[in-house]
Formats: C-alpha cells, sequence, structure tokens
C-alpha cells in the first residue's frame, strides 16, 4: 500500500485476496510500504495501514513494524540504492535513456494526439540522440530516464483472466526515474519483487495496463516476472469504481460504525469470489480451505453495504459476549451509559448478557447506544423518543392495561426482596397477574413490556426482566430503574393508573 491516506477497502480487499492466497498455499505475505511519493505519504497513514490490517486479522510474515525479514528493508524510501543500481544497469545495457524533454513539451504532444484521437504515448524523440551527446548534456541538464520499449508485443498469462497482450506499439516508453532521481511506481515494484524474491502479485485490475511494462523491465535485469492475478475493482452503486461520492470506502470508516472485522473480512472476500458451495456466511478457516483464484471473477463486484450489515448482523449474534461488550463501550460510554474504563467484574459480566439479550435488534455496533437506551435511560428515552411515547400513550386504548402494570408492580413489591432475579420469578409474577385478572397471551405481555420496555417489541421478556433489576445492584453503573419503577411511572401516564 501507499502511506497517502486511508485504506481504502478495495485495497484492503487486495490485501486479503494475497493474504488468504498465501496462507492457503502455505506461502509467504510481504507488507511493502511504497512510499516514493514523498509529499503525499505521512507517518500518520502508515500507522493507519498497520492498524487497519491487523484490526482485519491481516498478519504478515516479512514486512515493517518490528516484523523484519531477510529482503528488507520494507519501506520504498529506504531502498534508493538499490533503485539507482538497477537504473544504472538498464542504462548501461541500452535498454534506457535520457530524455530532456520539459513537462510543458510533454503536454503539448499528448494534446495534439488526442486531437487526432491518437491514444497520448511518448513519441521517442530523445530515443535517438547518440550516448555521447546524451552523457554531456546529463551532466549539466535536468532530465528524465525512461524504458526503451519497442515494437515488440507482450503477453503474460493472468491467473484470472487468462492470456493478455498488448502490442508494443501501444506502451510507450514510460520514465523509470524522475528528474530528482526518484523512481517511479513501475520501475520501483520491478526492482522490488526482484530484490524480494516475489513470485505472485495479487492486484487490481486497473494495474493490468502497467503490466507489459513491469515485465519488459524484468526482462531487462534478468530476472523472471512474478505470477501476475488482476482482481475486478469494487464499484459503487452507479458502477464507477468504489469512491468516497459514495459515502464511506475506507476500513477506519466502517470500523467507526460499529461493523465486525469478521464481518468485514467475510464480505471483502465474497467481492468478486464465491465459495464452490455457495456459503455466504464464512469464518477465515472455511474461507483458507475453499479459496482459489480459479473463483474469482472478472466483472467488477458492486460495494453492497446492505449486504455487508446483513452480514454483521449475523456476526454480532455469534459473538462472544465478553468480545461484544468490549467492542461495544466506545459506544456506550459515548452515548454517557457506561465509565470508558471496564468496571468491577460484576459489572462487566451484567453487561455482557445485557448486550447478548439485545443483539437481535442490533446490525451494528453502533446500535447498541439505542437499543439499550431504555435500559440506561429509561424515563429520558420515554420522554424523548417518539416511538416510545406512542407506544404507552397506545396503552390508554387498551381498558385493562393500567390494571396489568399496576398489579405488576404491586407483586414485585411484596416480595422480599422487591426485585425479579431470575425468569423463574419473572413468571411467577406474570402468572399471578394473569389469574388475578383473568388474561393470558397478548392481553398481559404487551401492556408489561411496554411499561418496562417503552416499545412495542424487543428481546424476550424472561430474560430481559431478570437483567433489569440485577442492573440496578451493581456499584459503577449508571442509575437503572427496577422493573417494579418503571412500571409505576408508566401507569402514572394511564387512566387508573398509580
Amino acid at each position: 500500500p501507499s502511506p497517502s491516506g486511508p485504506l481504502h477497502v478495495g485495497n484492503a480487499r487486495t490485501a486479503l485476496f494475497n493474504w488468504v492466497f498465501a496462507r492457503s498455499q502455505g506461502g509467504t505475505f510481504l507488507l511493502r510500504i511504497e512510499d516514493t511519493d514523498v509529499e503525499r505519504s505521512t507517518a500518520a497513514s502508515e500507522e493507519a495501514i498497520y492498524d487497519d490490517l491487523s484490526w482485519l486479522g491481516i498478519d504478515w510474515d516479512e514486512g515493517p513494524a518490528g516484523i523484519g525479514g531477510p529482503y528488507g528493508p520494507y519501506r520504498q524510501s529506504e531502498r534508493r540504492a538499490g533503485y539507482e543500481k538497477a537504473a544504472g544497469e538498464i542504462l548501461a545495457a541500452g535498454a534506457a535513456y535520457r530524455c530532456f524533454c520539459g513537462t510543458e513539451q510533454l503536454e503539448a504532444e499528448r494534446d495534439a494526439q488526442r486531437r487526432q484521437g491518437l491514444a497520448p504515448r511518448y513519441t521517442g524523440k530523445c530515443r535517438g540522440i547518440p550516448e555521447d551527446e546524451s552523457r554531456g548534456r546529463g551532466a549539466s541538464e535536468p532530465h528524465t530516464l525512461r524504458f526503451h520499449v519497442g515494437e515488440e508485443e507482450v503477453s503474460f498469462d493472468d491467473l484470472i483472466r487468462g492470456p493478455v497482450r498488448f502490442p508494443g506499439s501501444q506502451i510507450g516508453d514510460p520514465v523509470i526515474v524522475r528528474a530528482d532521481g526518484s523512481p517511479t511506481y513501475n520501475f520501483a515494484v520491478v526492482v522490488d519483487d526482484i530484490g524480494m524474491k516475489i513470485t505472485h502479485v495479487i492486484r487490481g485490475e486497473d494495474h493490468i495496463s502497467n503490466t507489459p511494462r513491469q515485465i519488459l523491465i524484468y526482462r531487462a535485469l534478468a530476472a523472471e516476472a512474478p505470477r501476475f492475478a488482476h482482481v475486478p475493482l469494487v464499484l459503487g452503486p452507479d458502477g464507477s469504481p468504489l469512491s468516497k461520492r459514495h459515502g464511506a470506502t475506507s476500513v477506519a470508516d466502517f470500523r467507526r460504525k460499529g461493523f465486525l472485522p469478521e464481518a468485514m473480512v467475510n464480505y471483502l472476500v465474497m467481492l468478486g469470489w464465491a465459495h464452490p458451495e455457495g456459503k455466504e456466511i464464512l469464518a477465515v478457516p472455511g474461507i483458507l480451505e475453499a479459496f482459489s483464484l480459479e473463483r474469482v471473477g472478472r466483472a467488477g463486484a458492486m460495494f453492497d453495504t446492505r449486504k455487508l450489515t446483513w452480514l454483521n448482523a449475523h456476526h454480532l449474534r455469534a459473538a462472544a459476549p465478553a468480545r461484544l461488550a468490549a467492542d461495544c463501550r466506545t459506544f456506550l460510554h459515548s452515548a454517557g451509559f457506561i465509565p470508558s474504563e471496564p468496571g468491577t467484574p460484576q459489572f462487566e459480566d451484567w453487561l455482557s448478557r445485557a448486550l447478548a439479550v439485545h443483539t437481535g435488534q442490533m446490525e451494528t455496533l453502533e446500535d447498541a447506544a439505542t437499543t439499550t437506551r431504555a435500559l440506561f435511560r429509561f424515563v429520558e428515552y420515554l420522554g424523548d423518543d417518539p416511538a416510545a411515547r406512542a407506544a404507552v400513550a397506545a396503552l390508554g386504548a387498551e381498558p385493562r392495561a393500567a390494571q396489568v402494570i399496576t398489579l405488576f408492580a404491586d407483586q414485585i413489591e411484596s416480595r422480599t426482596p422487591q426485585r425479579l432475579a431470575d425468569r423463574e420469578s419473572f413468571r411467577s409474577v406474570t402468572s399471578e397477574v394473569g389469574r388475578a385478572l383473568g388474561l393470558k397471551g397478548r392481553d398481559l405481555y404487551h401492556p408489561i413490556r411496554v411499561a418496562i420496555t417503552a416499545a412495542e417489541t424487543g428481546p424476550e421478556l424472561d430474560r430481559l426482566v431478570p437483567l433489569i433489576d440485577e442492573g440496578t445492584l451493581l456499584a459503577g453503573s449508571q442509575p437503572i430503574l427496577s422493573c417494579a419503577q418503571r412500571a409505576r411511572h408508566v401507569a402514572r401516564l394511564l387512566p387508573g393508573g398509580r
């Protein structure tokens, strides 16, 4: 990756394909930071890339960030000497030449070619300058170094797309060293791939046009090119490459929105690849077992946030409760529900179980703050949320709702202690209320649900109610209204309630 900004989900998908391929083949996955663009590259972006890859579970066998390896350094900015040596070899062999054409001159030539309906390419003007003259001018005049392509067809067998051919006449002579002495992308990656003994390169299809240039540079350096696989681009809903205008596009964006790494991996690997059995819910072991480049398609892969959200909801429900609580902490703290740091073991255990009860209503971690608001802020929720107010108001049309809720509170308060400690105690109280009023089913349970959750639907009451009353006892948590207190509060809002 280039450390010039956030890690785009398309680049993350490319990294994932490389990682999965290396792991499934018993190979070595290498991370190389391509930071030759000094003006745009930043240390902060580089650190963010490490963080995002690690969050996704993508680890590297060789590379920077303390990993190392036998072919380092693994930042291009630290490999300048190797590029200079390789450039000297190519120039001495006559496979490259100095180009003295200025920027304005080159742009004028491109404009003229476009007006003629031709694809812009360098005319080769400096190619014929005698070596003695070129060397002499090079000592004092600004110049770039261009690779001499020639007219020969360049072909390669892409592991996804099959045979690919490029006429040499369409390629043009690319710059391999800029006027300031820095290598261009096409040159640096070839030198690095040779030095790092790279056997396979999996990258986006937007690099296909770079491949013939690189293959020719491998040949000029007497090296065998790696195998190439060009994966389809990740597209937005309008069919164009996914970009900021489509909304969230970086791994960091989705992390902030509360998506789980296993859901991101599950979704990203399916962008362009299909499981041989058509499975959609995938974990890393199953991906490694089933993955092959032969099942990567050629068509662009549409990024569907709804599908990602659906997968994320599934992985949320499968997550271990303690892990889920840790992941939700940022969102719950931002909402003012819990401290930023973990509390007592008893509170953390309760929080884990409380969140596990609510996962059926959650699609992302961000939803934790809305789905549990009534748990932590019942009175405020009832006052602020239109749906909550409507649910309670609707109870006024149910003739016996106030009776149900009032008697429910009475039954709890007649107990010692005055709380519902488990599912059995909840069932016992509701049975007593039902028998006393001759009610059952919705007529009995719906008023109770609204009275303690201010919602028409939600988690199973016999799981949720004991958690509410348990939460009132925990030190370090925000004040939580007990079930009896909630019922009393709602009952007073209804005709005939107390």
